[in-house]
């Protein structure tokens, strides 16, 4: 897929880095995401949690933190499973694999999240499904994407993701140089094919119900959650 061989070379070689600088260049936001999309999973102890784009682990974390169930994170990029790897306990299982495939057969999983995955693969509402398929029924699934802000706050969303993302990158390094280049076109162009309606409804499509989302800081970011019918 297009878009996710793009994803695996740009970040690929971030991992080490990545959860610090991704919390500095959102002002602290991308950690306080995270954790109110682990808060809308419904799971205990007993419950085993699905993480699709595990990346370095960071969703991992809060889950067996916050939730104490079994976590399995799931990434396409073998070198940030190596970090997520590092960090995380040998209790959690990672694997690659990518979100279009899943290697689990049918209602595997209590509940699964995702992390900035959608903007990433050619068929969003096909990737759904498949998320979907994967989680029994009755379980939560949560994703939390990048979104645009509205009104007076999507200049200032503008001037930052144009000027001050990009110069922002190039003064931590090469690699994020490239992603601040990258990150506001990217952001913008989803943004514009799968509005906040549009998201709702591919989660619907795809088997979803009692699908709810909740925009953060400003609507710079969007979780979005529900239960498998």
């Amino acid at each position: 897929m297009g878009g996710a061989v793009s994803a695996r070379t740009l970040f690929a070689p971030l991992g080490r880095t990545y959860d610090r600088y991704a919390a500095l260049l959102s002002f602290g936001q991308d950690p306080r995401w995270r954790r109110f999309l682990v808060s809308r999973i419904d799971a205990g102890p007993r419950d085993t949690v699905l993480d699709v784009a595990t990346g370095t682990g960071a969703v991992a974390r809060e889950l067996l933190a916050r939730k104490r169930c079994t976590v399995v994170g799931l990434d396409q990029s073998p070198e940030m499973l190596a970090e997520a790897r590092r960090r995380l306990p040998a209790s959690v299982t990672l694997l690659e694999g990518r979100a279009e495939k899943l290697p689990f057969p049918d209602g595997a999983f209590d509940g699964l999240t995702f992390t900035y995955l959608l903007r990433y693969v050619d068929d969003p509402a096909a990737v759904l499904r498949e998320l979907v398929r994967v989680v029994r029924p009755g379980g939560t699934i949560a994703g939390l994407e990048f979104a645009v802000p509205r009104g007076v706050w999507r200049p200032l969303w503008e001037l930052y993701v144009r000027v001050g993302l990009p110069a922002a990158g190039r003064v931590l390094s090469p690699g994020w140089a490239e992603v601040g280049d990258f990150l506001g076109p990217s952001i913008r162009g989803f943004y514009a094919d799968y509005p906040e309606e549009r998201l709702l409804e591919l989660w619907w499509n795809a088997g979803v119900r009692d699908v709810r989302a909740r925009r953060l800081s400003l609507g710079g970011g969007i979780v979005t959650w529900g239960r498998r019918s």
